[in-house]
């Protein structure tokens, strides 16, 4: 007997595929994080690599204003086959893949967000 857990999807949840172009992801989450404060980007597989480098943009793009919190998880996965002809049986198998769910967050410490200005302006003069 296998039990399947569902999640309700949030409007501030980001799935990351391969498939899809990666400035456009990066553009999605950018909006979610200015609009919200809060983005929670998942990446299954291949994409855990691709979800990791946009965190990754982001945070450099927040200039030390945004934090990363993130986990880690294996997910099983059912494949069903499918006979090609009526005289087999079909044939289920399940196998496990890694996933990751990072939460991307606006910090509120307004002392850090002093900080990054006074750098900010202290690169504007040079």
């Amino acid at each position: 007997m296998s039990i399947i857990k569902t999640k309700i999807w949030m409007p501030n949840d980001v799935y990351i595929s391969d498939k899809t172009n990666f400035k456009a992801q990066e553009n999605k989450c950018q909006e979610l994080l200015d609009s919200g404060n809060e983005v929670i980007i998942h990446g299954l597989g291949k994409a855990v690599n691709r979800a990791i480098n946009l965190t990754l943009q982001l945070k450099s793009k927040g200039l030390g204003t945004v934090q990363v919190c993130v986990q880690t998880s294996t997910v099983d996965l059912v494949d069903d086959y499918i006979p090609e002809s009526d005289d087999r049986d079909m044939k289920t198998a399940i196998r496990s893949n890694s996933a990751i769910h990072i939460r991307v967050y606006r910090s509120d410490d307004i002392s850090q967000l002093k900080q990054v200005e006074s750098q900010l302006a202290v690169k504007d003069k040079s």
